[in-house]
């Protein structure tokens, strides 16, 4: 039957099919970040969207925060493993980066950290809700990784036995 059912990939044990969302993110890039790079790309990143969203949406704390939420995945997903803990940790820098082109405010120096601090206090839910997501994406990261180094410690000495 040409074209009907999903596919099974040859040499699969179990014949499970692979579906077509898990085929297309595995074609994504997979860059491989240190933990400054990670926080470089997440503060370039949101400030970018910062300035975005002053100039298009005229600073949409709306707008920032559901683009702040990908972002704090895309940190989490690639940093390296040895780097895990940072992800967490700059994301948070990066909302406060990102957040100084929306938050507006009176001229000065006084006045524009004021907004910016304001703006941090009333949307700090974004900001949990962004840090919440990198924790959670880095910890089941890190959980993997222990099991993987558990089964290959363990593996030789099954043979051993």
């Amino acid at each position: 039957m040409p074209g009907g059912g999903p596919r099974r990939p040859a040499g699969r044990p179990g014949g499970r099919a692979v579906p077509p969302v898990v085929l297309a993110l595995r074609r994504l890039p997979s860059p491989r970040l240190t933990g400054l790079g990670a926080g470089l790309f997440a503060a370039a990143s949101m400030f970018v969207i910062g300035c975005l969203d002053r100039l298009l949406f005229d600073g949409s704390p709306l707008v920032y925060g559901l683009l702040f939420l990908p972002v704090s995945a895309l940190t989490a997903l690639w940093v390296r493993e040895a780097d895990l803990v940072t992800a967490p940790i700059g994301v948070p820098i990066a909302f406060a980066v990102g957040v100084v082109p929306i938050a507006g405010g009176p001229g000065g120096l006084g006045g524009r950290i004021m907004a910016v601090v304001t703006t941090l206090a009333v949307h700090a839910g974004w900001l949990y809700g962004g840090t919440l997501v990198a924790g959670l994406i880095t910890s089941v990261r890190k959980v993997r990784q222990m099991g993987r180094r558990q089964r290959t410690a363990a593996a030789p000495r099954a043979t051993q036995r």
